[in-house]
């Protein structure tokens, strides 16, 4: 059953891949800038361009993430939303301040931008993806704040699942966790020790509870397993997720000078945070194999079946692989550490807001499905996103150990720069797929509005 309430989850999809496409075009620019560093520059810096890469990056999957909840939290709760015109005020404002705020990067001197936003009121700039002025933070709270009492106030008035519940204690987590990006303690090593309590806690812990429960509703929904069963194995990937992923903090503990035991607790724990990413391939595929039904949104399910996999490999294979703190020592700030981001994020969390809008934004605009054709071209964009990424993956991790190899491992370490130099190659074939990567996002929303073929009708 379609809510009317469910229909402000649109603007937020349109606006969060909207910002992803940005996103990509900073990647570009900043891929460009490995191989020849003085391209845009001054206009342009590296450091600006990849301070609005990252800023994007967390900004449209934060409104993926709103969007999700508000489309999946009446359904969930079989009532409309409290407040549906609270939720779109909130989307103007997080859209003109995020805006104002990527503006400010690109036209602003980063330490006059703190001056004129009150940094010296309160010191929160100046943190890698947190650099965010003090305004745009608090803007942030009063958004994350209205929108967590609209959803909430939903669940309390309507049915209560397993699903809407997860979701609560991820998005209320990130949160509470978001909040840590205001304490920025004069001592370096107190300052990044509670800074990975937002960076690492978010994406290592509450946002993986997010994206268990958009995959789980996603399941039901295309598959029409019981709902029971797909509930008891949300349960068991959480409670990993939980007891892997905030022990597992201590992975960033290992240089920074806190006491040598995180060197123990981070890499058994860490070391453990692979499972749960592979329950919930283990689960998709699980799910997909005993559906009862054939849902005509066939490339919704190819994303949910995709996060799965790519989720594993990205955070879990290639997490665990420099992980453990004797290796960590040799791949720490290294090309491996870009290899495994990249992959990482677009698994998990990239392909879960594509995997939701896949299969809400038809339904929102009256059809079960796109038509075939639009699907086969939403087919295509999965595949040249995910190979690309993969291709990417593995050029900067072979960029990454050349890089170890030449400046930290050898007899006669290179400098860094000198090192830069001998893994060009790898820099220029990770910026070539980087475009065949925006092809396929060109693709994914092109299929959108391929008007070709008959759309499936809405139930």
């Amino acid at each position: 059953m379609q809510y009317k309430s469910q229909a402000v989850a649109k603007p937020y999809f349109i606006a969060a891949i909207g910002l992803f496409i940005g996103q990509i075009l900073f990647g570009l620019i900043m891929g460009y800038q490995y191989v020849v560093g003085d391209f845009l520059f001054p206009a342009i810096p590296f450091n600006v361009a990849r301070m609005v890469h990252t800023n994007l990056l967390i900004v449209w999957i934060l409104f993926g993430f709103m969007g999700a909840a508000y489309y999946l939290i009446p359904e969930e709760a079989e009532t409309e939303l409290f407040s549906p015109k609270l939720a779109l005020l909130m989307f103007w404002i997080f859209l003109v301040a995020g805006a104002l705020t990527i503006v400010g990067y690109l036209t602003v001197p980063y330490a006059t931008l703190a001056q004129m936003t009150g940094n010296d009121i309160l010191a929160t700039m100046g943190r890698e993806f947190l650099e965010q002025p003090l305004p745009t933070k608090v803007g942030i709270v009063i958004v994350a704040l209205a929108f967590l009492f609209n959803i909430s106030m939903t669940v309390l008035k309507g049915r209560k699942t397993s699903i809407s519940l997860v979701l609560l204690l991820g998005l209320w987590g990130l949160a509470v966790f978001f909040l840590f990006s205001f304490y920025n303690p004069s001592n370096l090593v107190l300052d990044k020790y509670f800074w990975w309590w937002t960076v690492h806690l978010w994406v290592e812990g509450v946002w993986e509870l997010i994206l268990g429960a958009m995959l789980a509703f996603v399941l039901i929904k295309i598959t029409g397993v019981d709902r029971e069963v797909i509930e008891k194995w949300l349960y068991v990937i959480i409670a990993m997720t939980l007891i892997t992923g905030i022990i597992g903090t201590g992975h960033h503990y290992f240089w920074i000078g806190t006491p040598e035991y995180w060197q123990w607790f981070g890499s058994v724990f860490s070391a453990l945070e692979p499972i749960p990413f592979f329950m919930m391939t283990v689960f998709a595929f699980n799910m997909v194999n005993r559906r009862r039904r054939e849902h005509p949104n066939k490339a919704a399910t190819l994303w949910a079946l995709g996060t799965g996999v790519m989720s594993f490999l990205g955070a879990g294979v290639w997490g665990f692989l420099h992980t453990l703190a004797p290796v960590n020592f040799f791949t720490h700030g290294t090309q491996i550490t870009a290899a495994h981001g990249h992959m990482a994020f677009y698994g998990a969390y990239v392909m879960v807001n594509l995997t939701m809008i896949s299969y809400a934004m038809p339904l929102l605009r009256g059809r079960s499905a796109n038509s075939g054709p639009a699907q086969i071209m939403e087919m295509w964009s999965f595949w040249l996103m995910t190979v690309s990424i993969v291709f990417i993956t593995l050029f900067l991790t072979a960029a990454g150990i050349l890089q170890i190899w030449l400046q930290r491992m050898g007899t006669t370490p290179m400098g860094f720069m000198a090192a830069q130099d001998q893994v060009m190659l790898f820099y220029w074939l990770r910026e070539i797929t980087g475009f065949v990567f925006l092809i396929g996002l060109v693709l994914y929303v092109w299929s959108f509005f391929c008007k070709k073929g008959e759309a499936h009708a809405a139930a």
